[in-house]
Formats: C-alpha cells, structure tokens, sequence
C-alpha cells in the first residue's frame, strides 16, 4: 500500500522527538545543535495531530502556528482549492499557479517581501499549498518551505488512510447487516407467527425478544462493543432458534468467566460464528445438536470459541470461505468477522479454524482485554 512508507516515516519522526527529547532534558538540552534539533522535532510534533484529521480550517489555524515557528517565517499561509484556511486572506490568490501546475514558485510581493508557495499533494493530486512568508527571498527558505510542504503532506496521506480504514469497517459492518435481514428476519417472523394463535404470551415474548435483536444488530453508535453485550444479543438470537427448531432439537452449554464480560471485542463478532454453527449444527443433520459457547480469561487476552457437533465441512472449503472465495451468507459472516478481526488487532488475531467432514466444527479466536483505539465506550 503506497501509504505505508509515509506511515513508517511519521512513526519515526514522533518516536525520535520523544526520545530526543527525553536525552536532552537529561542532559540541559547541550549546545546549540542539539537544541537546534530538539526546537525542530518539538514543533513538528505539536503540528502532526493537528494535521491527521485532514486538511481542515480548524486543523490548518492549529498546525499554522507551529509550522511558522519551524520555518522561522515572517508568516504562513495554508490553503485548500478553493479557500484559505489560514493566513492573509489575499492568500489564494498566490496560490492559484501552484494550485494548477503543482510547482513551487517565489513570489516578490508589492511591500518587498517574498512569499514560498509549495503545493501540498495526496495520491499524487494537488489539494492545497503551503505559502511562507519571509522579509527576502532566498534558497534556503525555499527549500525549508519544500521540505516541510512534504512533511504536511505525510500526515495528510496518514488522514486519508485513517478515513479509508473507518469507511472500510463500516461497509464491513453494513455487510453483516446485509446478511442478517433477509434469511434470519423471515425465519424468526414465521416463527412468531406460528405461536400467535396457540400461545399469544410466548408469541409476544419472542417478538420484544425479536425486536431487541434487530435494534442492537442495527445500531448506528460505535464499531465495538463489551463482550457481555454481544453475549446478550446472541441469547437473543439463540432464543428465536430454539423456538423455531424446538427446545430438544438445539442444546446450548454457556460457560462465560464473568471477569471476560467488560472485555471490549468488535461489533457482532460473535453473532454469525453462532449462527453458522446453528446452521451446521442442526439444518444439515438428523435429531438434536449441541452448540458449546466458551470465553475464558487467558491472561492479557480473552479466549472465545464456538463449537457444534453438526455435519463439519471440509478444510480446504473452509480456508476458501475465510479466503472470501466462497460466497453465500454464511461465508460472508465467517470471512467478514475474520478480516475485521485482523484489520483491529493484526494477523496473529484472525479465526481458528478445526473443522472437517462428519466431524463437527470449532471456532476460536483471542482478543487482547486492553488495545490502541479499541474501546466499548
């Protein structure tokens, strides 16, 4: 991905400013160079947050402020396209041949002083400039100017990888929903249905249970959730299988160490490996089928699996399924939970497979009780 180098240089460079900074407030700061160094990182890292929610008004008046100081400029300019986000409001108006051509260019301004107009630049288009301002025109702040121009736009790039993850997550999550309307809402209203007549309590129990269902699975708030309140919502879909399978058919075993249950995990992560073991459990086979659901603590990770004693499937379809080479619904909802997990928490955290035909299957997967950027709340 032609994000990652960019990625890898931003790490470096907050990574060193902390560690030279740490060094030299040990050490007075020494002579001059290393204060001359340590001013630099120290800017550059109070512009980077500013900058990483993208190129914004807000964003460019924050980090406008620190760059001047970096590039030791009488003034600084940041613009969009079509607007200037901070500095001179006769700023755009430099900014139009860069705009246009992506070429850095020195412009004499009609009070003797020069201004240094660099395009800033993601994906190889142009979408702003950086103008400094300086009482003369001279190399050495065109060259600063370029180089911090490049560094802007590091963190730009860093922005817009952000925004592509969250979108990603998000047409992920939209994809389970998919996936849950068609073939569970209409079994589940049959099913209710069935019961209006000869047991209305029971009919209107399995409905508000219904009802909470659809409404957690829906939700708009948040890409994670506690380990207990996926353990609800998939009580509730349990609830509506065994109502419409019957009670004797579909035999469920819980066991749930209470101190996993705060534990903060994906949004419905859980709810398709137990529907597919539903699936497999029981539609494929004769007589009952038992579904063995275990979270258990594992130190600095909680351990999950979910395990059915159903028809299996061979292993070389199953690596297609998580592959996304099989389509259907079941193996969207196994391959969806499979890549979400590994995009949050790496490749070492995607699902366990142990599975073959005849034999039943078991699901497993870890999820560190504490990660960066993971939180129920």
């Amino acid at each position: 991905m032609e994000f990652v180098l960019p990625a890898v240089l931003a790490v470096l460079l907050v990574v060193g400013a902390v560690l030279l900074l740490v060094r030299l407030r040990r050490r007075d700061l020494g002579g001059p160079v290393e204060r001359a160094a340590f001013e630099t990182l120290h800017k550059a890292s109070l512009a980077a947050p500013a900058l990483r929610g993208g190129l914004t008004r807000q964003g460019a008046e924050k980090a406008g402020r620190h760059l001047r100081e970096l590039l030791g400029a009488d003034g600084l300019a940041i613009t969009s396209r079509d607007e200037v986000l901070t500095g001179p409001k006769d700023a755009l108006e430099l900014a139009d041949e860069t705009l246009a051509s992506g070429r850095p260019r020195m412009v004499e301004l009609p009070d003797g002083r020069a201004a240094v107009v660099v395009a800033l630049t993601t994906d190889g288009g142009v979408v702003g400039t950086l103008i400094a301002y300086g009482e003369h025109a001279s190399a050495g702040l065109v060259r600063a100017t370029e180089e911090v121009a490049r560094w802007v736009d590091t963190q730009l790039e860093l922005a817009e990888l952000d925004r592509s993850r969250t979108l990603l997550v998000e047409a992920e999550v939209r994809a389970l929903r998919a996936q849950i309307s068609p073939h569970f809402v209409y079994n589940s209203l049959t099913t209710i249905a069935s019961f209006v007549r000869t047991d209305p309590e029971q009919a209107r129990e399995l409905l508000l249970e219904f009802a909470d269902f659809t409404r957690y699975s829906f939700r708009r708030h948040g890409d994670f959730t506690t380990l207990a309140e996926e353990l609800r919502n998939v009580d509730r879909f349990l609830l509506l299988a065994r109502a419409r399978f019957g009670e004797d058919r579909l035999r469920v075993t819980l066991r749930i160490a209470p101190e996993v249950l705060p534990v903060a995990v994906p949004f419905l992560c859980l709810q398709p490996l137990v529907e597919n073991a539903v699936r497999h459990g029981l539609e494929g086979r004769p007589g009952p089928g038992r579904i063995i659901l275990l979270a258990e603590d594992a130190g600095a990770e909680c351990r999950i699996s979910v395990e059915d004693d159903g028809v299996g499937m061979d292993p070389e379809e199953m690596r297609r399924v998580l592959a996304g080479e099989r389509t259907g619904e079941s193996g969207i909802g196994l391959a969806n939970v499979d890549s979400r997990l590994r995009q949050v928490y790496g490749d070492d955290y995607g699902l366990v497979v142990e599975t073959a035909e005849g034999a039943g299957m078991k699901i497993s997967l870890r999820v560190p009780k504490y990660h960066p950027g993971v939180s129920a709340v």
